[in-house]
């Protein structure tokens, strides 16, 4: 919305170890409801920067303000009560679990209900619903019985996300969400993100490295480069801006 506070405020945000800058300076706003996707070559500080936003790291300067709070030194898990929510580049899934153990899991620490999460599910008539919704809605409702070892590596990218949905996140951050696979599987992947994006109005990061991927997703584009911001713009002005052509041209962004 035009004129309302960002709902995801970054400050100068920076992180060094051993001497060495990992992020540099980065200081961004992203509003409610937008797709702002971060690309860049491996290298670049995408996922360090997710990591700094999502508390898994923390920043040795700068700030990180959520819904206009001072979230910079909090834990991930008030993060994610709060309302940021994160995928990452591998799967953290429960392989002994079933899918739907997995994603009720999610659904009852989100509930308050996970001191009885090993219950029999028709003791938590919600927290089942809410499950069996975030897997209809990621189109794995019919593979909810099936051990989440046996799904393939798109499914499994899949759960992921049925697992963060289940949270009821207001800003979701997807870390490469296609990696790793198949190339027929990535337009589903895509075409569902995009749809989480629009239908359920989530405010949305997604790392990316391919371009090509992202350009019809993306209301802005930021472009790392060695730990910092280097342009953040239209995802056309991104591609026409000469700076981002002189330091990527060649690479597979």
């Amino acid at each position: 919305m035009i004129g309302a506070p960002p709902v995801l405020a970054v400050q100068g945000l920076g992180l060094r170890i051993g001497g060495f800058s990992i992020v540099e300076d980065v200081s961004l706003d992203v509003r409610e409801g937008e797709f702002l996707v971060i690309i860049g070559p491996n290298g670049a500080g995408k996922t360090t920067l997710f990591n700094l936003l999502s508390g898994v790291s923390r920043p040795t300067a700068g700030q990180v303000r959520f819904k206009g709070r001072d979230i910079t030194h909090a834990p991930p898990y008030v993060r994610a009560r709060l309302g940021l929510g994160r995928t990452f580049q591998t799967s953290t899934i429960f392989p002994g679990l079933t899918t739907f153990e997995n994603v009720r899991l999610a659904a009852s620490a989100a509930l308050g209900t996970s001191a009885m999460a090993w219950h029999q599910a028709d003791h938590e008539p919600a927290t089942s619903a809410r499950a069996r919704a975030a897997l209809a809605e990621v189109g794995l409702a019919d593979r909810g019985a099936l051990h989440a070892a046996l799904l393939s590596h798109g499914e499994k990218r899949k759960l992921d996300l049925a697992i963060l949905l289940c949270t009821e996140p207001a800003v979701v951050l997807l870390d490469e969400p296609t990696a790793g696979m198949a190339v027929e599987d990535i337009p589903d992947m895509v075409n569902l993100i995009q749809r989480i994006h629009r239908e359920q109005a989530k405010t949305v990061l997604m790392v990316e490295h391919r371009m090509d991927l992202v350009m019809s997703l993306a209301d802005r584009m930021a472009v790392m480069h060695h730990g910092a911001l280097l342009a953040l713009d239209t995802p056309e002005r991104i591609v026409a801006n000469e700076t981002v052509q002189s330091a990527y041209l060649g690479d597979p962004l």
